[in-house]
């Protein structure tokens, strides 16, 4: 239903009562909210929380900046590179962008609208027409039909009146989107720097290691080569040299693997910063450093505020929450004003005279009272989506949780490990230093003193294994915890 308001529409008072008359009876007659729904409700608090269980000698949230805690330049580096250029940084930022400008795009669906207007039409008048007699051509009538040259120049106006929120309510869903894409560009930061840091540790563990097989190596030689003599003199079976001979290529075997290894990691890194096969620089061997892990004594709430990608989530649901009102405030009449004033002539030499201007008003109200199911069906699915949103949003929460817990629990038998490792290489080391003893006193051959090393080189490549898979951890921890992004309040959500 619309009321319009125009040249010849009569005085202004009685248009007005009856645009009001128009609004009571819309009021009255629009169409009813069958299929509202129930909210789903958001995790409760108690399951936001570790087990007693569950602790590391220090506690606390990782850094905003949390690798420089490393003192590694080279790392440093890296993951400022990812951070700057990597393609998956760039798609998130654009994704921002893109969002801010659907806001501003829905924000502008309330404004006022002008745009100018100039038209000419070329017309041909239909005798039986409701403009029939301007088919005439009868010049002292002022009728020169049947063809026209009709001219329009003016300016068009509109503006959509938002009584009921519905416009506010899309511009908040909207908002909220551009919200979560900001949060999520966060959680695209977290993720590339603690996969830098995974990739780059995993090459110096891997350096760290062809060391130790180099080590082994030269004692595997020395031994193939001590038994070749001791063959070819008779003094032992052949058998003890192809022992020997199999453990070396063995060790070669390992080291072939870890330089493969080293190359695989390094493409890996150059794909994720987004590199050039010349843009990436070398990566020199460093020492690993000690674990710097931390555990927050609780979880609570302060790890909705943490993780990026729960607050991304969140301002999704808050969103979902907003396209509920709108499609509510879309049951209610809408109002309209559309507006023009400009000159309007049927020759194109009358187009620019007093008696061509034309001005329109032209209030219009919408009333959706019979539309078929449509407004409820568009009710009931955001009404579904933004539970569907909420259930994905309290299983997230759920696994981060989860992923705090295991990778907590993991850091800490880690830590157990290492050490009992450590108390093993001594034990295994002293053997080691009483065969070396025995040789210095004549009582052993070098050989013997030689192969007592490669017990201890197995024990500090198991040793080295551990301490990287402590760092692995450790950095998956950062990563659990938000990666020292900091929200200034979880978004509270408010069902509706």
């Amino acid at each position: 239903m619309n009321a319009r308001i125009g040249p010849g529409a009569g005085p202004w008072r009685r248009s007005a009562l009856s645009v009001a008359w128009s609004l009571c009876f819309g009021l009255t007659g629009c169409a009813l909210i069958h299929q509202n729904g129930t909210p789903y409700t958001e995790i409760a608090p108690a399951q936001i929380d570790l087990a007693d269980d569950i602790h590391l000698a220090r506690d606390g949230w990782p850094a905003a900046r949390w690798w420089m805690q490393y003192h590694d330049t080279q790392l440093d580096a890296l993951i400022d590179q990812a951070l700057s250029g990597a393609p998956t940084m760039v798609i998130a930022r654009t994704r921002v962008a893109q969002a801010k400008s659907d806001v501003e795009l829905v924000r502008t669906g309330s404004s006022l609208q002008v745009a100018a207007i100039a038209l000419v039409d070329r017309e041909h008048v239909s005798a039986h027409g409701f403009l029939g007699p301007f088919a005439m051509n009868e010049p002292a009538l002022g009728l020169t039909g049947p063809w026209y040259t009709e001219g329009v120049v003016g300016l068009g106006a509109s503006l959509n009146v938002d009584l009921w929120g519905k416009q506010r309510a899309q511009v908040a869903a909207s908002l909220g989107v551009s919200n979560a894409r900001l949060a999520e560009s966060s959680a695209v930061e977290l993720e590339l720097s603690t996969d830098v840091a995974q990739l780059y540790y995993g090459i110096q563990t891997t350096y760290q290691l062809i060391d130790l097989l180099n080590e082994s190596h030269e004692v595997a030689v020395f031994g193939v080569k001590a038994h070749d003599a001791r063959v070819a003199r008779g003094l032992e079976s052949r058998t003890r040299l192809e022992e020997a001979r199999a453990q070396q290529l063995g060790i070669e075997r390992q080291i072939v693997s870890a330089q493969d290894q080293v190359r695989q990691f390094r493409e890996s890194l150059r794909a994720l910063v987004g590199a050039g096969p010349e843009d990436l620089p070398a990566i020199r061997p460093v020492a690993l450093p000690r674990s710097q892990a931390a555990l927050p004594a609780t979880l609570s709430y302060e790890l909705l505020a943490r993780r990026p990608d729960l607050q991304a989530m969140r301002w999704y649901v808050q969103a979902s929450f907003d396209r509920i009102d709108a499609a509510k405030a879309a049951f209610y009449p809408s109002f309209d004003i559309k507006a023009f004033f400009g000159f309007n002539a049927l020759h194109l030499a009358d187009l620019f005279t007093h008696a061509s201007q034309q001005i329109n008003l032209i209030p219009g109200l919408y009333l959706p009272i019979f539309d078929g199911g449509r407004l409820n069906a568009n009710l009931s699915g955001a009404r579904e989506g933004s539970n569907l949103l909420i259930e994905q949003y309290n299983q997230a929460v759920l696994n981060a949780v989860r992923d705090v817990a295991q990778t907590g629990s993991r850091l800490q038998a880690l830590d157990e490990e290492a050490e009992l490792q450590k108390k093993r290489i001594e034990s295994v080391a002293f053997a080691r230093d009483s065969v070396e003893a025995h040789y210095q006193r004549g009582l052993a051959n070098r050989v013997a003193a030689l192969e007592a090393r490669q017990p201890v080189i197995a024990e500090q490549v198991a040793l080295l294994t551990l301490n990287g898979q402590l760092l692995s951890q450790e950095i998956a921890l950062t990563k659990a915890l938000g990666g020292g992004y900091r929200a200034d309040a979880p978004v509270e959500l408010n069902p509706r």
